[in-house]
Formats: structure tokens, sequence, C-alpha cells
């Protein structure tokens, strides 16, 4: 299979990201009409050639119109994992723009690009993005209308057909911003606020494909707008294809 040739693939929650995990977000937030701002700090000893300075730092921020909402990526600077997996986009939103976040949605490296650009769309026409919503049915049905699976143990767990990728609520794992005080003060051996975690595993025991997680406060119409795009039948392009789910995909030439 050739680098070059592009391909016509499904399912979509395990195609991967094509090796694009900031351009092809970063091409829907520019569509959207968001801000793109970058920020690069280094160190520059004297007498020293520009391609040999060593960047400390780079960030790049897209911001929406009303300053409301916006998305980072913080793959180039922040060691910060989900799942064992490097976080490539973090999305927040509030309420005032003096305001800190009122919860905020990780995505590791991996995650189809699909899924985050139709989550930021919804984001971007939500008309009160971080006022909190919560309705579960509105995730699981997004993901049952297109033939996953129900969990047995929990109502509001799915999985895919071939048990490899999951949505489901849940405990939030560490470090996950939110504007829920019970995010900051739960004790270690109490359960934390619960939020929306999505991965893929092709196998127990195996390297996570990718992960997602919402914050506590993340609206539940917006993680089903993320939901129902991971699951869509609907085929995807792709030059590169992932080595631990090529064999579950479904792929012809594109073109």
């Amino acid at each position: 299979m050739g680098a070059t040739c592009a391909y016509s693939v499904s399912p979509r929650h395990l195609a991967g990201d094509d090796g694009r995990p900031y351009d092809a977000v970063a091409d829907a937030l520019g569509g959207l009409g968001w801000t793109s701002l970058t920020t690069v700090r280094g160190r520059r000893e004297p007498d020293e050639a520009p391609e040999d300075r060593q960047v400390l730092r780079s960030t790049v921020l897209h911001i929406a119109h009303d300053a409301l909402r916006w998305a980072q990526w913080v793959l180039a600077d922040e060691p910060f994992h989900l799942g064992d997996l490097p976080i490539a986009w973090q999305v927040s939103a509030r309420t005032d723009t003096s305001d800190l976040a009122e919860w905020s949605a990780y995505f590791t490296t991996g995650v189809p690009g699909e899924a985050v650009a139709d989550f930021l769309a919804a984001l971007d026409a939500h008309p009160r993005p971080a006022v909190p919503l919560v309705r579960p049915e509105l995730v699981v049905d997004a993901v049952t209308a297109h033939g996953w699976l129900r969990d047995v143990d929990q109502s509001a767990g799915t999985t895919d057909p071939t048990f490899i990728s999951h949505v489901s609520l849940g405990e939030v794992p560490p470090l996950i911003q939110d504007a829920d005080p019970r995010a900051m003060t739960a004790e270690p051996d109490e359960p934390g606020p619960s939020g929306w975690q999505a991965w893929a595993q092709p196998a127990p025991g195996a390297p996570y494909l990718w992960a997602v997680s919402f914050s506590a406060s993340a609206p539940h119409d917006l993680v089903a707008a993320f939901a129902a795009s991971l699951s869509s039948t609907a085929s995807v392009l792709r030059r590169l294809i992932p080595e631990a789910t090529r064999e579950r995909l479904r792929w012809t030439r594109a073109g």
C-alpha cells in the first residue's frame, strides 16, 4: 500500500488520524473563522544560526469570534498523556471572557480528525457552550443509531460491535480541568464527578489506539455530536492505515 495513494476507509472509529492530528482539525477551525494565535519562545546564543535556536515552548491557540470557546494544540508543549497516549488537542468553553474554562475536552493522537472537527463545528454553533446539559441518552442514542451496543453492566456505556471502541460515562481521569468544585475537592479514595470518556483498544492489555476525555461539565449534546461522528458509518479518506486495525478495516482505492 503506497503512502501516496488515497483510500476510502471504514469504520471511522478505527481509521486513525492519517498522521495529520493537527492539519485536519486546524483546517476545520479555519473554515469556522476561528482566529489562530502562535507563540514561540526559546533561547538563542550569541552568533547562533536561526536553525540552531532552541525552542522551549510553542503554543497554537484557535479562538472563536466570541472568545468563549477555544481549541489549543498542545502536543508540542505539554507532556500530558491519556491512556499512555499524548494529548494533541484541548478544547474548552466559558460563560464570560473574564472567566476560566467551565469544562474541557482532551483528544489524543489517533482520534479521527473528522470526529474532532464535527465536535468543534457543534461547539461553534452552540448558543450556550459553557452551560452544563446532563442528558446521557443523547450520547447513547447517537452511537446506538449507528449499530453500537449498549453496555449490559452500565446504562450509559456503549461499545462498537467488535468491542474495540467505547463511549462511556464514568469517572474522570486525573488532571482533567473542570469548574465543578468536586473535581478539586474529592478525596483520593472518593469517586470524583463523572464525565464522558471514549477510547479504542484492540485487545485487553494492548496499547490504546486513541483516547478522549470530556470533563464533568461538558454539555452532553456536544459530546453526542462527537459520538455521532465517531461512530458514523460513512467512510473516510486515508493515506496511512493504522497497523493495529488494518485487518479490521475495509478500504478501497479512492478515485
